[in-house]
């Protein structure tokens, strides 16, 4: 949920295809000694001359010269869950916070223990990680990288990189050895997202929606930059609502905190509410300032709940999205 990013602080066992392709280089390698008397004219085939995974040294967000292993088996990637399985790789760990865990990744991650999303450093221990992948900078400061980087290597992503979930899934490809993996995730998302893109152009023309998240009886409204923002507006092309044009680019956060009274002001032809909320936030949505709402009034309402995948970004979350706006607003 961008760990509050959301101006709160805004996105995995390693497959055995690399032990399997280094056994078939080895098995080519062994049969190329084997016959060679017989086949010393024949071209070198690429399984015989394609060279095993080795360790390989990247630079990170923070200038540090991390040494990644050949092939990782126990990979903690905490708030990373959603590229690591789109990647195929299961972590070690799942993120986590008190009210829960990411529930849109449920069934991939259905076997994996939690850990707080502050990562707890006995914690980190305990899992015995041979890479840790962290988000943001943010959260190794004070000499949390060093003492992470002595249990396993560390690299951060960095928010540059992470505000965008291609270029950070991208970029897990390359630590792990999975950039076609990460470019296939990508094609298929954009394609999906385009094909919505022209159904949605049909259904709802040039109509304008707002996402909003009641919390703790406080709601926000999303801009196009990230979560489920990105994808209604930016991947899809559906209009922005008013109290979202409003405020000035700069001053925008990932979601806005806006009060009820502003709310009422909301010509937005649809509303996707994301409520967290459902017993403080019951008397807000029961209010006459909200049942005067035009969207609310026309029964222009759909509701997501707080587990779906709206609070999140990635190809995982993206694409979850795009299935409940089709299906709220393609009749």
């Amino acid at each position: 949920m961008f760990w509050l990013n959301r101006k709160r602080s805004g996105s995995m066992k390693v497959t055995m295809s690399g032990l399997i392709v280094m056994t078939l280089i080895l098995s080519a390698c062994g049969n190329n000694n084997a016959e060679s008397s017989s086949n010393a004219g024949t071209a070198p085939t690429a399984e015989s001359t394609e060279a095993p995974a080795a360790p390989k040294t990247l630079t990170d967000a923070m200038g540090h010269k991390v040494t990644i292993p050949a092939n990782p088996q126990r990979v903690l990637g905490s708030y990373l869950e959603d590229s690591l399985v789109t990647l195929g790789v299961t972590p070690v760990a799942q993120w986590s916070v008190t009210n829960g865990v990411q529930d849109y990744l449920a069934t991939e991650l259905k076997d994996v223990p939690t850990i707080s999303y502050d990562l707890p450093l006995e914690a980190v221990t305990s899992f015995a990680p041979d890479l840790i992948i962290i988000p943001s900078e943010s959260s190794v400061q004070n000499g949390i990288y060093d003492q992470l980087n002595k249990i396993a290597p560390t690299y951060v992503i960095g928010d540059e990189l992470n505000q965008d979930w291609r270029k950070s899934l991208l970029k897990m490809g390359e630590i792990l050895n999975k950039t076609p993996e990460a470019e296939k995730a990508i094609k298929d998302y954009d394609v999906k997202a385009a094909a919505a893109k022209e159904q949605l152009a049909g259904a709802i023309g040039q109509e304008s929606a707002a996402i909003l998240w009641l919390v703790q009886k406080n709601f926000y409204i999303v801009d196009e930059t990230r979560s489920s923002g990105a994808v209604l507006y930016t991947d899809l092309g559906v209009t922005l609502p008013n109290l979202v044009t409003e405020i000035p680019v700069g001053t925008r956060a990932t979601w806005n905190p806006i009060s009820l009274e502003k709310l009422s002001e909301l010509t937005a032809d649809h509303i996707f509410l994301v409520n967290s909320d459902k017993t403080e936030g019951s008397e807000i949505l029961d209010s006459a300032i909200w049942k005067g709402i035009p969207a609310v009034k026309a029964g222009n309402v759909h509701e997501m709940s707080s587990t779906s995948s709206w609070l999140y970004s990635g190809a995982n979350a993206g694409s979850k999205i795009i299935d409940d706006v089709l299906k709220s607003l393609v009749k």
